[in-house]
């Protein structure tokens, strides 16, 4: 199963063309930034017991869903990011109930990876980036 299974995008949208430079670019140096304070978020949520599975929230636009964590605009950065979790996304339907249980089956080792959901103009979409050393 693919994790694109999982969101419940509008298959029917029109696909853009690709960009110059993808903006998982600018993602990825961001989230090496983080990398330190998402996985102190991350380990706080699981072990508050809040959830088994944090899931952040990236963008580069306005956003209210989850917890702001980093503002691009404060921190001079190029997406902010807001905590949620798993949980939350279920009630809030951007994941069906019905398609919890894979996502479970994909999410990766909280402890080696962040879950982020990037959310860009043309979609959304996880990835699963490593926490820098």
């Amino acid at each position: 199963m693919n994790i694109e299974e999982l969101w419940n995008a509008d298959k029917s949208a029109t696909i853009q063309p690709p960009q110059s430079v993808s903006p998982l670019v600018s993602l990825g140096n961001d989230l090496k930034f983080y990398s330190e304070s998402l996985k102190e978020v991350a380990m706080e949520i699981i072990e508050s017991g809040l959830s088994s599975f944090p899931v952040f929230i990236a963008h580069q636009h306005q956003l209210n869903f989850g917890e702001l964590l980093f503002d691009r605009h404060e921190l001079a950065t190029d997406w902010s990011v807001h905590a949620s979790c798993l949980e939350n996304l279920v009630d809030t339907k951007l994941i069906t109930e019905a398609r919890m249980e894979k996502f479970k089956d994909v999410y990766k080792n909280p402890y080696q990876f962040v879950c982020v959901l990037v959310v860009v103009p043309e979609g959304a979409n996880f990835v699963f980036f490593p926490y820098s050393d």
